[in-house]
């Protein structure tokens, strides 16, 4: 090129230096200035650049931008970064990148004739190129120098619109690979936008944090977890789908705790939904209570609380918040927070009165063929058969049952038998007043709805909760048929079956926390079964064992007590036998085997307190109507008093055979 200059050959304005010989990597020599080893000057004479720049500009084929671009290049391949720089700083970048805009737009359009406005002549595409390497080199002459800030203008990150085009690239590519349905590079991708350092703006970094989120949580795609080479150790990882959308919901929800962003809603539904699925309701309790006031209404607040509460067990909890919700005049409108309420009081027995209460302020706001009514109805009837077990006269009991067979039909009408828990219910309720006809009625109308696919309906028919509760009732049907050898054996594999679910629990011991309570109460009532199969056969020591190991689970239990006084009472030893069932009774007064053991061992040892005997048997069938064996020994108590009372016996007596005849081998509920 300088060859051309020097003999004064033109070059054509369109001429394009070939890629194989770039303005970047060949080596030119003008004026002094070689990049030959051993002609290398590391500082610059300023008037030398100039007496160069003047004749490359003389020539009459480079400009001053041109001139000094190549000469800031030649520098710059020198290793004179300092003196390239300075070279460079000579163009006015400013004037210089409108006329390159321009130039490019031109050689882009289709032919046609420019308007008389336009009349900044175009660049030479050679020039352009010259240009663009220029700025190029002095940024990285400015990075060399370690001089990051320097050459951007003051208004770079409001009006430039790098940082807009980049904002859209890095949000639009995550939607394009959804587009394609490539779900495993749309991931990458948003990792790639949020892990990077692009110098996001606040508002397109949350939009691609929620939308990220919203895709792990909705899209049914398994994201492995990320790989994060710079992260440090001991640094939290999400190893999930849900856990890295939970954290990235909370980082949104700090940027508004911190007022960067304005309030979304939807951030707090999607972190309720995330949380809830993780079982860590209680975090999202306190991510409620920690917002702001004002952040949302005072009756959404109250019931999610309360909902989060319910979730995690802590149901006083959450009754107390509705109560407060509910007692405000301010909150007409409370149907599900109604709903909500007597639930949880259907399941207390101390507050079984407060949500009846809730359930007829609920239904006297209704309509009769609205889908909360029948709810409403079916927990008004849980909740009266619930209180006719804890009522002290017989009246008021029968009155309790027909109220809840009443409200739970009326339930199974609004709901054209479709709902398996009212009928489920319905059956249950049926067969715990012995009117076991309607009962398998119900029974079957739920198999034909399930088509068999719940294993509670099966439990209902065979008296079966899951395989240790099917082992246990056919152990009691062993010994109902005198196979205690058998009992034994079966009582055996179901406490092997309960080590293995013990061992399960452990590594889901949060998600299972309900079933792993009933099993541990199930292995505890088996060892009593087994100590009581044992004390049968006259085993002492083995039903002593057994009895060590329930004492292990649970020391204050009262059924082992009343198993322990079995035993002594099989040994002989009244005296004992009368101090363990009492003090199953001082930890659990209504348990009614210690009711009844009471009795009968009183009968044994002391025929001066037939009053006492009574009202021990009495306040077991208070408990318990349908036990056969307290009317069986009423009437021999009744029996051995005088003639006089023998009426009375006869009539215990054919209560107790006819309870007998339809007694469950396991009680129902």
């Amino acid at each position: 090129m300088m060859k051309c200059i020097c003999s004064g050959e033109h070059l054509r304005v369109d001429e394009i230096i070939p890629s194989s010989e770039s303005l970047a990597t060949r080596d030119y020599s003008a004026s002094g200035y070689s990049s030959r080893a051993g002609e290398t000057d590391t500082k610059v004479d300023t008037s030398n650049i100039e007496e160069a720049e003047s004749s490359l500009r003389e020539s009459g084929f480079l400009n001053y931008e041109e001139a000094r671009a190549l000469l800031g290049r030649l520098e710059y391949q020198k290793g004179n970064v300092e003196a390239a720089l300075r070279v460079f700083e000579g163009i006015d970048i400013a004037a210089v990148v409108p006329r390159i805009k321009i130039t490019v737009v031109r050689r882009c359009e289709l032919p046609r004739r420019h308007s008389q406005s336009d009349n900044t002549p175009p660049m030479s595409m050679h020039a352009v190129s010259l240009l663009v390497e220029a700025i190029f080199l002095k940024a990285k002459s400015l990075q060399a120098l370690g001089r990051y800030t320097d050459g951007l203008p003051e208004n770079f990150a409001s009006d430039c619109k790098l940082l807009e085009t980049l904002n859209n690239a890095v949000e639009l590519l995550p939607d394009l690979s959804k587009l394609d349905y490539d779900p495993q590079e749309a991931i990458s991708a948003y990792r790639r936008a949020l892990l990077y350092q692009w110098n996001l703006d606040v508002e397109t970094r949350t939009k691609l944090e929620k939308d990220f989120a919203i895709f792990l949580l909705y899209s049914g795609h398994d994201a492995s977890p990320p790989n994060l080479r710079s992260q440090m150790e001991g640094s939290y990882v999400p190893r999930n789908n849900v856990e890295e959308a939970i954290l990235l919901l909370l980082l949104i929800l700090k940027k508004f705790m911190l007022k960067r962003i304005g309030w979304d809603p939807s951030i707090l539904d999607h972190l309720g939904f995330a949380l809830s699925i993780a079982g860590e309701c209680t975090s999202l309790a306190h991510q409620i209570e920690e917002l702001p006031p004002g952040t949302v209404e005072s009756k959404e607040k109250y019931t999610s609380l309360a909902l989060c509460y319910h979730a995690e067990g802590d149901d006083m909890i959450a009754l107390n918040l509705l109560r407060n919700l509910l007692n405000n005049r301010e909150n007409p409108n409370c149907g599900f927070e109604l709903l909500l309420a007597s639930k949880i009081c259907a399941e207390d027995s101390n507050s079984l009165e407060e949500g009846i209460e809730y359930i007829y302020k609920l239904l006297a706001q209704l309509e009769k063929c609205d889908q909360r009514a029948s709810f409403a109805n079916y927990l008004r009837g849980l909740s009266l058969s619930a209180q006719s077990r804890g009522v002290g006269s017989d009246a008021q009991r029968i009155s309790r049952q027909s109220e809840a067979l009443e409200a739970l039909e009326t339930a199974q009408r609004m709901t054209k038998t479709k709902n398996s828990s009212i009928l489920f219910a319905l059956s249950l309720e049926n067969a715990e007043q012995r009117k076991l006809d309607a009962a398998l009625l119900y029974a079957k109308q739920l198999l034909k709805l399930e088509a068999g696919s719940n294993v509670k309906t099966w439990i209902l028919l065979a008296r079966k909760w899951d395989q240790g509760e099917l082992l246990r009732t056919k152990a009691k049907l062993q010994i109902v048929q005198g196979c205690l050898r058998d009992a034994v054996e079966t009582y055996t594999k179901l406490l092997a079956v309960l080590q293995v679910q013990r061992k399960s629990f452990r590594a889901q011991q949060k998600l299972l926390k309900d079933k792993q309570n009933g099993s541990t109460n199930l292995e505890m009532e088996t060892w009593h079964d087994l100590a009581n199969v044992y004390t049968s056969l006259s085993q002492w020591r083995d039903a002593e064992i057994c009895l060590s190991k329930s004492e292990a689970i649970n020391p204050h239990s009262a059924s082992r007590l009343h198993a322990a006084g079995l035993l002594y009472e099989a040994k002989g030893l009244p005296k004992e036998a009368l101090k363990s069932f009492e003090k199953a009774l001082d930890i659990e007064p209504n348990h009614v085997p210690s009711l009844i053991s009471t009795a009968i061992v009183l009968r044994q040892i002391s025929n001066q307190s037939p009053p006492v005997v009574k009202s021990f048997l009495t306040d077991a069938l208070r408990l318990d109507r349908t036990n056969s064996t307290a009317w069986y020994n009423l009437g021999l108590l009744y029996k051995s008093e005088n003639s006089a009372s023998a009426l009375e016996a006869a009539e215990c007596f054919e209560a107790a055979a006819i309870l007998q005849e339809s007694e469950p081998v396991e009680p129902f509920r």
